[in-house]
């Protein structure tokens, strides 16, 4: 009998299909590399040549002028300032500080004393005003008094001009005697007596004054209401310019 041969292994089928793509995948890649070695050669053998007319170059500008810088001065250079003497050694002792003196006690103030003297400070102020008061007050007096004095001899020249330009004098007199009269009158100045006080020593002159002092009624008034007498003393010579006998 003839020996038997062991069985074939049958190939797995995996294996096949692996084999299959491999071959495959080669023949792409080669086709692939044949294909664009020829499309780069078709591409580098067609030259395109473009003409066109060259433009003419623009005409360039003059250069403008660089203006001409001058070189700034160089600055002097600064002296160099001198090194200061050596500082000489402070030798000098110092002395010693005085003590400062105490200060001294001031005196006590005793209140009581010191609101009496602020009292007797009010008082003497106090009399200096009132004397003040009291010294323009007399100058204000004096001058009302002045004032109404001359008011009131103007008022008692007055009285005299009127009776004086109404006495006769008479042809016998001799000198210049003075006769005094007290007349009384109204707030009018209606005359009421003239009554003579002290003769002249002519009986005519004192007759003629007389009678001129009834003639002269009503007297003129005062211009301030203050000044009227109900009495008026009255002094009359032949001489208004001399002196009374």
């Amino acid at each position: 009998m003839s020996e038997a041969l062991p069985p074939s292994k049958a190939p797995a089928p995996g294996k096949r299909i692996s084999i299959v793509l491999a071959i495959a995948v080669h023949l792409f890649l080669l086709a692939l590399l044949i294909y664009g070695v020829r499309w780069q050669t078709k591409v580098n053998d067609v030259v395109e040549v473009d003409l066109v007319r060259a433009a003419p170059s623009p005409v360039a500008a003059p250069p403008e002028p660089v203006p001409e810088v001058k070189p700034e001065p160089k600055p002097e250079p600064k002296p160099e300032p001198k090194p200061a003497p050596p500082s000489k050694p402070d030798i000098a002792i110092r002395t010693k500080e005085k003590p400062k003196p105490l200060p001294k006690e001031l005196p006590k103030v005793d209140p009581f004393k010191q609101q009496l003297a602020e009292e007797e400070k009010q008082r003497t102020l106090q009399r200096q005003i009132a004397d003040d008061e009291r010294k323009l007050k007399d100058q204000r007096d004096a001058q009302a008094a002045g004032t109404r004095q001359k008011a009131l001899a103007t008022y008692m020249d007055r009285i005299s001009a009127k009776i004086r330009g109404n006495i006769v004098l008479p042809l016998d007199l001799r000198g210049n005697p003075s006769a005094v009269f007290d007349v009384v009158q109204l707030p009018s100045g209606e005359v009421i007596s003239a009554r003579l006080t002290k003769p002249s020593g002519h009986t005519g002159y004192d007759g003629a004054v007389e009678r001129a002092i009834l003639k002269s009624s009503p007297l003129p008034r005062p211009d301030d209401p203050s000044l009227f007498s109900r009495t008026l003393h009255l002094t009359f010579c032949p001489l208004e310019d001399g002196k009374c006998g």
